[in-house]
């Protein structure tokens, strides 16, 4: 079991981002969340098997096919035992 924080930059909101995301997770069995960020950004957390999460973390890079990623951050977390993956509420502005 592996977490991985993941932080998009580029056209990733308005392109049904975190929709296809949460729907490629749960195909997957992959747990943990997305959220819009203020700034027009996308944050996800992705836990689960190392290849399944793997492989989240490079559709992450591309997005869906409106999506124009600029920039994939990606740092490792300790697992947390989600138990499902959902779409959060955006991140408050700062």
């Amino acid at each position: 079991m592996i977490r991985r924080h993941v932080h998009v930059r580029g056209l990733v909101q308005g392109v049904y981002y975190r929709d296809t995301c949460r729907r490629l997770a749960r195909e997957t069995g992959v747990n943990g969340w997305v959220r819009n960020l203020h700034n027009g950004d996308v944050e996800a957390v992705f836990e689960g098997s190392q290849g399944d999460v793997e492989r989240l973390v490079g559709w992450a890079a591309e997005g869906p096919g409106a999506a124009e990623v600029t920039q994939c951050s990606v740092a490792a977390e300790d697992p947390e035992g989600d138990q499902d993956f959902r779409v959060l509420d955006d991140a408050p502005a700062a």
